[in-house]
């Protein structure tokens, strides 16, 4: 079986399992390191996988004695040598670092993220840098778009992590997994040049613009949203007050669903002055991303969700067609959606007005794209999944990240009662600080204390409202935290995590599978020549 998968010059297929779980152990019983089986991938007369031995991984290079690939000098590592089923190899491993990974993603171009389009995406944040496998374990056969790399600069800074680093991570969790069908990587809520620039050096595909430093949500009185609205950068939007008003004022766009938005003169004041800014500093950010991407493609969401108050269907309509005015393209676009979308808990609002407000929104999106609704702070808002699938269909990207980083500590209180309960106790000492700049609502003082609880108790303290939230905006504290004259808290979490991987992979995987089902159907969406863009 290995001479013939070292014999492709193409990119083998993937193992049948029964094959790879036998050619996984022949790899464990003499290699030294055990395999992931469905990591193992040969191309061009060398066998790749990711191995474990203890805590440790591996990426493992294998090729047959006396012959080695033209590709092994892009990999690092240390060489042995064996025999497997007769057949003399070296093999190869290397350290799970940057150098390894670009490597991966010129070899292994699966590894390597890439557009996904207007296809229904599921965008899955992983804070630790542990958890794509098991995300890939739960949207493996649900034919959705998967983002795997995706980080904001903010949670990058809190964590202590690189632009590389994230999408390193995701690379070797693809690779682990055996997931072959592609991935995008998504540079999320950027604010600025400088995140933007780095981000794409390190190879992202997406581009999230967060303009919401430049939104004006409190435009004031009718004189002074008026004063506000001649002093717009006119420059900067390419047009002047009087074409914008000659392009809005006393004009009807029909959308799909019978829906019908007017515009009076105070409609367009009230819209352009609130994201007339916006509008300009994304434009900005979209032709500098341009620039600097050269002729490698990219997808651009803008986002607005992190703002005061909620995205009107009329405001929705203004943004998306002066985005075009302005050559803008993008893949996706994240309203402020109505009620409120609090970190790690469901959605907290009228139903009903969501689904109203919800519709509109789509309507917009399939006139004038189409392109998708980017739900933020998608974690955990299961009430309003089936709305938000049966409404989009496939016009539809939900982001989630610090779900997946509360069901890794689920996984911690199980295997390690003690360690939780520290993380829990500071958690709550740091809140008061680590809240300010999340929308969440939680009081400290209803988080049942650590030692009130038995340790089968601890799991089901992942299902308390006020505990979901305080342990999900401390994060950065917790991973980052410092302590006097033991193993920092993270290193602890990490260890605990790599000695439970499976129950880890399970606890994560069920939880996100169960978000991401809802968008299984439906989820082809429409392609972007299949919007004829009339606002008339």
């Amino acid at each position: 079986m290995l001479s013939s998968l070292l014999s492709s010059a193409q990119l083998a297929p993937p193992l049948e399992e029964a094959a790879g779980e036998a050619l996984a152990g022949e790899l464990a019983a003499t290699a030294g390191w055990r395999p992931y089986p469905r990591s193992l991938a040969a191309v061009a007369g060398a066998l790749f996988f990711i191995g474990r031995r203890g805590r440790e991984k591996r990426l493992c290079v294998l090729w047959p004695a006396g012959l080695e690939p033209a590709l092994a000098g892009d990999f690092h590592g240390e060489r042995t040598q064996a025999a497997v089923g007769g057949l003399p190899i070296v093999i190869q491993a290397g350290p799970l670092d940057h150098a390894n990974a670009s490597g991966l993603r010129v070899h292994l171009q699966f590894t390597a993220p890439r557009l996904v389009g207007t296809r229904a995406a599921f965008g899955a944040g992983d804070r630790l840098g542990l958890a794509t496998p098991a995300h890939v374990q739960a949207l493996r056969g649900l034919g959705l778009a998967a983002i795997f790399a995706q980080q904001s600069v903010r949670e990058m800074s809190r964590t202590g992590r690189t632009p590389e680093q994230v999408l390193d991570s995701a690379t070797f969790g693809v690779l682990e997994q055996g997931w072959r069908e592609g991935y995008g990587a998504d540079a999320d809520h950027l604010k600025t040049i400088e995140d933007a620039d780095a981000t794409a050096a390190a190879g992202f595909t997406m581009f999230t613009v967060d303009p919401g430093d430049h939104v004006d949500g409190v435009p004031g009185g009718e004189s002074a949203a008026r004063a506000k609205f001649e002093a717009l950068p006119w420059g900067e939007l390419e047009t002047t007050s009087e074409d914008m008003r000659r392009a809005y004022v006393g004009r009807t766009f029909r959308l799909p669903g019978d829906l019908q938005i007017g515009f009076d003169d105070s409609t367009l004041v009230a819209a352009a002055v609130k994201y007339g800014r916006a509008l300009a500093h994304t434009a900005a950010m979209y032709r500098h991303l341009a620039g600097v991407m050269g002729r490698r493609p990219f997808e651009l969401e803008m986002s607005v969700d992190e703002t005061d108050s909620p995205t009107t269907a009329a405001e929705h309509l203004f943004v998306a067609r002066e985005l075009r005015r302005l050559g803008v393209r993008w893949v996706s676009l994240a309203p402020r959606f109505v009620g409120r979308f609090e970190k790690g808990v469901d959605y907290l609002g009228d139903l009903g007005e969501f689904e109203r407000c919800f519709a509109e929104h789509v309507a917009v999106a399939r006139r004038l794209g189409p392109y998708k609704i980017s739900i933020h702070s998608g974690s955990d808002k299961f009430s309003i999944y089936p709305i938000a699938a049966r409404l989009a269909g496939g016009l539809v990207h939900l982001k989630t990240a610090g779900t997946s980083y509360l069901e890794a500590l689920r996984a911690v209180a199980r295997a390690a009662p003690a360690l939780f309960r520290e993380v829990l106790d500071f958690a709550i000492a740091r809140y008061p600080e680590d809240r300010a700049s999340y929308h969440v609502s939680a009081d400290p003082g209803e988080v049942p204390t650590p030692e009130s609880l038995a340790d089968d108790e601890l799991p089901g303290v992942l299902d308390h409202f006020h505990a979901r939230q305080v342990l999900h905006v401390t994060f950065g504290s917790v991973v980052g935290a410092e302590d006097a004259g033991r193993p920092r808290l993270r290193d602890r979490l990490l260890e605990t995590l790599a000695d439970n991987e499976e129950a880890h992979y399970e606890a994560v995987a069920k939880h996100i599978e169960r978000h991401a089902r809802p968008f299984a159907e439906g989820r082809e969406g429409l392609s972007p020549e299949e919007g004829d863009g009339d606002d008339r």
